[in-house]
């Protein structure tokens, strides 16, 4: 079993690809977007993996649609509750349901929100905050990152890659401490 992480998928949400988005999807349709979000997940996760659904599943999609979207979905789905999280996203049958989670991951201690935080349980204690909401707009900070589609090619990622990208975050930064610990634990 794999364990992925995702955020912001906001499926049946025409006004994502709009231009008065700060960074509108690049998709022709909603249809187009929904059916690419559906096979990147669907090509990295298996019937058997977990994935973490960091907040705004769906927006403005009917509760049949999104309970079709979500029936197409491999994996055992998690979700942390997004601001776009209505009845019609916490009403699917998801394995659990927080409004924030602090799972141990592969041996990491997690913080994962929807929104993105400056501070979080544990982070002198090397817990790491996975966040959603900011659409890619927020950078990294060493231990903290956006797991959400619009920063990983629209699809779910692991702990690895997010290991990967907050060691390359952390050197941008020139934070020798913060590159060591997450060398270390890489």
């Amino acid at each position: 079993m794999q364990t992925y992480f995702t955020s912001d998928t906001h499926f049946g949400h025409q006004g994502i690809l709009s231009s008065r988005m700060q960074k509108p999807r690049p998709f022709a349709s909603i249809e187009e977007h929904d059916e690419a979000l559906i096979a990147a997940w669907n090509n990295r996760v298996r019937p058997d993996d977990e994935i973490w659904h960091l907040g705004d599943f769906a927006y403005n999609a009917s509760a049949a649609y999104c309970r079709a979207v979500f029936a197409r979905l491999n994996g055992r789905k998690r979700l942390v509750w997004g601001n776009h999280d209505a009845s019609r996203t916490k009403g699917l049958p998801w394995y659990d349901q927080h409004e924030r989670a602090e799972p141990v991951v592969e041996g990491r201690r997690l913080v994962l929100s929807h929104y993105a935080q400056r501070t979080w349980n544990h982070l002198h204690k090397g817990a790491l905050h996975l966040y959603g909401h900011s659409h890619g707009s927020l950078p990294g900070c060493g231990r903290s990152l956006d797991v959400g589609v619009d920063c990983w090619d629209w699809r779910p990622v692991r702990l690895a890659e997010i290991l990967e990208a907050m060691t390359v975050d952390a050197a941008r930064a020139a934070s020798p401490v913060v590159v060591a610990a997450l060398a270390a634990a890489a």
